[in-house]
């Protein structure tokens, strides 16, 4: 099973690149996107010349801000949104879809703002985004893919020490939110099997940042720990354009 996460930045933007070439290339069994900005219904029609797939969306209640989507060739047993905690529901950052052997997490990480004005509440997100996942964990093992929002790590990024503290995404606090999410059991797949990689999965539209490869990589795939051996590859797709985040992809054997 080959799954695909891709943080779009804007559904009908994408749409209007190479992006429906991009899935085609690629032919996820699954495909979990995030920030689609835009409404069920936008997001639907942009997608409707996608074949063979169920699709689900969930949007924010503001338009044209954050959502995510999720299309399946497997029919989920189950399709749920959002976490269940109503300060955190109106963005539409998460779809749960369950399978056989696993519980399928699209997530997209609120952003702690440029000016960190939302550390705060980016800390208790995590919290309680952590405890969700434990408690699905109780019933299956997790597979949480999407942007996280946070490099973890000095190489997950190109200039760590003058963006440390001082630049959402790399915060202590943030850099805390994922440790918590490794000691709970999580792991994060790409590291596990690149341990020294320098790749990136995003990289800003300014200062001609992809061109000259001054990246973070924010987006990944955590998985429980019971899945680790089922992992068959992980990889970033740099190749692929359309957003200022690429496409990252997970095979896993279950």
């Amino acid at each position: 099973m080959k799954i695909i996460s891709w943080n779009v930045n804007g559904i009908r933007a994408v749409a209007k690149k190479s992006f429906f070439e991009s899935v085609n290339k690629m032919a996820p069994d699954i495909l979990c996107l995030q920030e689609t900005k835009a409404q069920d219904h936008e997001v639907e029609d942009t997608l409707a010349s996608i074949p063979n797939y169920n699709k689900h969306y969930n949007s924010a209640n503001t338009k044209g801000y954050s959502g995510t989507a999720l299309l399946s060739k497997i029919a989920p047993l189950g399709l749920a949104m959002d976490m269940n905690v109503s300060e955190h529901d109106t963005e539409g950052r998460i779809q749960c879809a369950e399978y056989d052997n696993f519980f399928l997490v699209n997530v997209y990480v609120p952003n702690s703002g440029q000016q960190l004005d939302r550390l705060d509440y980016r800390k208790q997100w995590d919290a309680d985004f952590l405890r969700y996942l434990k408690n699905l964990e109780k019933t299956k093992p997790v597979i949480a893919c999407g942007d996280f929002n946070v490099a973890h790590r000095p190489i997950d990024l190109k200039n760590d020490k003058s963006n440390y503290n001082k630049t959402a995404g790399y915060t202590q606090i943030e850099i805390d939110g994922m440790d918590n999410f490794i000691k709970a059991g999580f792991v994060d797949s790409f590291r596990h099997l690149h341990p020294d990689a320098v790749e990136y999965t995003y990289w800003s539209y300014r200062f001609k940042s992809r061109e000259r490869n001054t990246g973070w990589r924010i987006d990944y795939f955590l998985v429980s720990r019971s899945l680790v051996d089922h992992v068959k590859s992980v990889n970033i797709l740099s190749d692929y354009f359309g957003s200022d985040h690429c496409p990252i992809s997970l095979e896993i054997e279950i």
